[in-house]
C-alpha cells in the first residue's frame, strides 16, 4: 500500500500531469485570433481545447505582431506565440498543425490579377504585411526586389491600399478578408470593389510557435497530445 502511494504521488507531481497554467503571445488577426472575438478566435478555441484536454489552463496575451514574436523569444512569461505559418528557425520549434488557412491576393474586382506561378506576379505591385510570412518562394521574389512589394501593420490597410488603387494586389488569408469585410466600420462598402483572386498562393497550416527550450519543447508535446484527442476542424468551422 506505501509503494502504491508513493507511485500515485510521484505521477501527480510529474510535469506532464500537474494541471499548469500557459501564457502565449498573439495578434488581433480575426477569425483566428483576437481579445474581442467569441472564444477570442478559431485558432485560440483551438489551442485551449487541447490544453484543457490535457488539464492544463492557456491565457492568450495580445500585442502588435512583431512584439507578439519578440516577447514570446525575449520574455520569460511566454512560451511562444501563434498562429505562425511554419517556417525554419533556431528560436521555435512548431506544433503539429492546428488548422489552415487560404493564403492567397485580395484584388480589385475590376481589374483582377492574372498569374498561375509566383514569377508571374513580378509585373505586379503588391502589398504584404510586415514581418508576415508569405511563402518561401514569394518572401525570395520580394526580397530580391523582382516583385515589387510595400509593407504596412495590418491586412486592413492593403485592403483599403488595394481598393484605392495604390496597390495591385495584397497578400491576404480568405478568411481574414471575409472577417474585414464583413466586420471592419474602416473596409464598409469595399466588398463591392475588392475580391480574393481565384488562384491560391497556398492553404497554409497554422501552429503554435513555442521557444525552442526544454520547457518549450515539453508544452509542444502536451499540445501535440491535446490536439489528438478534439475535433479541430469543428472548432475551426465553429468560428470560421
Amino acid at each position: 500500500m506505501k509503494k502504491i502511494l508513493i507511485i500515485s504521488l510521484l505521477f501527480l507531481l510529474s510535469p506532464l500531469c500537474r494541471a499548469d497554467t500557459l501564457y502565449l503571445t498573439s495578434l488581433d488577426w480575426p477569425p483566428y485570433s483576437g481579445k474581442k472575438l467569441t472564444e477570442q478566435g478559431a485558432s485560440i478555441a483551438v489551442a485551449k481545447a487541447a490544453f484543457a484536454s490535457m488539464g492544463h489552463e492557456l491565457v492568450v496575451e495580445f500585442y502588435p505582431w512583431s512584439r507578439a514574436v519578440k516577447l514570446a523569444s525575449d520574455d520569460s512569461k511566454y512560451a511562444g506565440y501563434f498562429p505562425e505559418y511554419h517556417y525554419e528557425s533556431d528560436e521555435f520549434v512548431f506544433s503539429e498543425p492546428m488548422g489552415q488557412g487560404p493564403l492567397g491576393l485580395v484584388q480589385r474586382k475590376d481589374k483582377p490579377v492574372s498569374w498561375s506561378k509566383v514569377s508571374d506576379l513580378t509585373q505586379y505591385r503588391l502589398g504584404v504585411v510586415q514581418d508576415y510570412i508569405n511563402t518561401e518562394e514569394l518572401d525570395a521574389l520580394i526580397a530580391s526586389g523582382d516583385i515589387s512589394a510595400q509593407a504596412v501593420v495590418s491586412d486592413d490597410k492593403n485592403v483599403q491600399k488595394v481598393a484605392a488603387g495604390r496597390i495591385d494586389a495584397a497578400v491576404i488569408d480568405a478568411n481574414v478578408l471575409n472577417y474585414l469585410l464583413t466586420n471592419e466600420p474602416s473596409l464598409k462598402g469595399l466588398a463591392d470593389k475588392v475580391e480574393m483572386n481565384s488562384t491560391l498562393l497556398v492553404n497554409k497550416e497554422l501552429h503554435i510557435a513555442f521557444e525552442n527550450t526544454h520547457e518549450g519543447k515539453k508544452w509542444r508535446d502536451i499540445f501535440n497530445e491535446g490536439l489528438k484527442k478534439i475535433d479541430v476542424q469543428a472548432i475551426m468551422a465553429k468560428h470560421l
